[in-house]
C-alpha cells in the first residue's frame, strides 16, 4: 500500500467512494451525491490553498483519502484545520484510516498548522476513537444540528493542538 498526494486523476475514485457514504451513511451530511466536477474543484482549491489531499492507494486503486480543510473562513482561523478521512467500504477495518491519520497529522505540523479539528456525528464511533488514539481530546457536542434520514444528529467535536 502507498500512500501518496491526490492528483486530479483520483478524483473519480474519490468521488465515488465518497458517494457511498453520502447515501448510505451519516458519515457525511451531504444529502446528494457529489459531482465529479465538484470533486475536481475541491481538490483544485485545497491544492492552491496548501491544503493537503492524501491517498491511500492499494494495487493502483485508491482504499481511502483524507484532507485538511480550513476550518473557517475568517482570518484568524487560518491556523485551524479540520481532518477528514474516508476509508473504502469494502477496505475497512485494515489500518489504512490510522495510516492516513498519521500522515496528515505529519502534514498539518509541517505546513505549520496549530489546532486540528474533527468534526463527526456522535454516532460514528469508530472515527471518534481514531481520533482519540491520536491524542485529540473532545471538545464538546453540538446536539441536533443535522438531520439526515429523518433522524437529528449530534456533530462531536475533537480537537488536536499540535
Amino acid at each position: 500500500m502507498q500512500i501518496r498526494p491526490a492528483q486530479l486523476s483520483d478524483c473519480q475514485a474519490i468521488s465515488s467512494l465518497y458517494n457511498y457514504y453520502v447515501e448510505n451513511s451519516t458519515a457525511t451530511f451531504a444529502l446528494e451525491p457529489e459531482e465529479l466536477v465538484e470533486r475536481e474543484t475541491w481538490l483544485r482549491q485545497h491544492l492552491e490553498h496548501g491544503l493537503p489531499v492524501i491517498v491511500a492507494e492499494l494495487d493502483s486503486q485508491v482504499v481511502a483519502f483524507a484532507s485538511l480543510s480550513f476550518y473557517h473562513q475568517r482570518c484568524a482561523y487560518r491556523q485551524t484545520v479540520e481532518a477528514s478521512i474516508y476509508v473504502d467500504h469494502d477496505f475497512l477495518s485494515r489500518g489504512y484510516g490510522r495510516l492516513l491519520m498519521n500522515e496528515l497529522m505529519k502534514l498539518a505540523e509541517k505546513a505549520g498548522f496549530h489546532a486540528v479539528l474533527g468534526l463527526i456525528c456522535s454516532e460514528n464511533a469508530a472515527s471518534i476513537k481514531l481520533m482519540l488514539d491520536f491524542g485529540f481530546f473532545e471538545a464538546g457536542c453540538l446536539k441536533q444540528v443535522g438531520k439526515k434520514y429523518d433522524r437529528w444528529l449530534d456533530v462531536a467535536i475533537l480537537e488536536k493542538i499540535l
